[in-house]
């Protein structure tokens, strides 16, 4: 990630030194140049400096970032487990900044809208300048801007301009919706359908040999439990326990690898789950989720208490407008700030990069 920061950050700088077409050509005097063109060639390089700003600052820290989405991950299974049998999931929150007590999306408790809030920073209703994805299966010829209708940025699109690289590794055949919307910015997107633990070896192995910007991971072996026998089940629980062992092979890697020393986890979930559903987004089982960040210049403790502007819902399920739970959707932005670089354009939460989980939060 480093050495492409740099590349971008010295092809914006060159892009600054370089003449303009219009100053080089003798037919393009400044007597004869429109006021429009100037405009334009200001713009052009207002915005060149400011993707030269952005690379330069992501360049300084050169963090990574892995998130990891456990998909029907209900923050009463964690409860029940307890350390013992979640102690790589009770890690992350014992020594980062977290709480149980976040939200999914206010329009729809299922996974691909809200794994679309995640990564674009957006609502779901389209008619509010949300994404639009509704759906929750795989459409070949679906893409985000097309439910959108309009062109859709990602967290993946914006760490491509700056020169970065991410990675998709997911259990369920719909998440292809985001290699097809972003196809320049996804590097490498792996499927293993119904295999988590083939799915985290990929992501392990490309977490170690590849120096990503972001690493995204989705686990689904919880939420295929939850379906089959019930969310909350011993069936559930024990799912629940397989993907923190999942988690575990993952932060070992992190712990062993001297190359991943500066990776950030970022881990929360689509949705919980009640009964062998969680579409009733009315129900406080489906609408709880878990929001954790853990790693290095992280610091420990409770993200409400760290950011009073965010507000603790309780049992309640606010709307997306005025102030805000934290939010699944809080993803896509935290992650460009981990990063150094600006919000996702178009995103609508936490685009003030105002979502602290460092020190001097509070």
């Amino acid at each position: 990630m480093t050495v492409r920061y740099r590349a971008a950050a010295g092809l914006a700088v060159l892009a600054l030194a370089a003449p303009s077409s219009a100053a080089a050509s003798p037919d393009r005097t400044p007597d004869t140049a429109s006021a429009p063109a100037a405009r334009a060639g200001a713009a052009a390089r207002a915005a060149q400096a400011a993707q030269a700003d952005e690379a330069a600052r992501a360049d300084e820290g050169a963090v990574r970032v892995l998130a990891i989405s456990v998909d029907a991950l209900n923050p009463t299974a964690l409860q029940r487990l307890g350390h013992e049998g979640a102690p790589n999931l009770w890690r992350l929150v014992d020594e980062g900044a977290a709480t149980l007590n976040a939200r999914a999306q206010y329009e729809l408790t299922i996974t691909l809208p809200n794994h679309t809030s995640m990564v674009t920073g957006r609502r779901v209703a389209k008619r509010a300048g949300g994404h639009g994805v509704t759906w929750n299966d795989e459409r070949p010829r679906s893409t985000v801007h097309r439910a959108a209708g309009e062109r859709v940025r990602s967290v993946f699109s914006k760490i491509q301009a700056a020169g970065g690289s991410s990675a998709l590794f997911s259990t369920k055949t719909k998440f292809r919706t985001f290699t097809r919307s972003w196809p320049r910015a996804i590097d490498r997107t792996v499927i293993r359908v119904g295999d988590d633990d083939a799915l985290v070896r990929a992501a392990r192995a490309d977490l170690v040999g590849h120096d990503r910007a972001l690493t995204f991971v989705h686990l689904g072996v919880a939420d295929a439990a939850g379906h089959a026998h019930g969310f909350m089940s011993p069936d559930y629980l024990r799912a629940v326990e397989h993907a923190d062992s999942l988690v575990g092979t993952l932060l070992s890697a992190i712990d062993t690898e001297p190359t991943l020393d500066r990776v950030v986890v970022v881990l929360t979930a689509d949705h919980g789950g009640v009964g062998r559903d969680h579409s009733q987004v009315t129900q406080l089982g489906d609408y709880r989720i878990p929001f954790v960040v853990w790693g290095p210049g992280i610091e420990h403790g409770d993200l409400y208490e760290m950011n009073p502007t965010y507000v603790n819902p309780g049992r309640s399920r606010p709307r997306p407008v005025g102030p805000q739970p934290v939010r699944n959707s809080d993803l896509a932005n935290l992650v460009t700030t981990l990063l150094g670089l600006g919000p996702v354009p178009g995103s609508q939460f936490d685009v003030r990069q105002r979502l602290r989980v460092g020190p001097g939060a509070g």
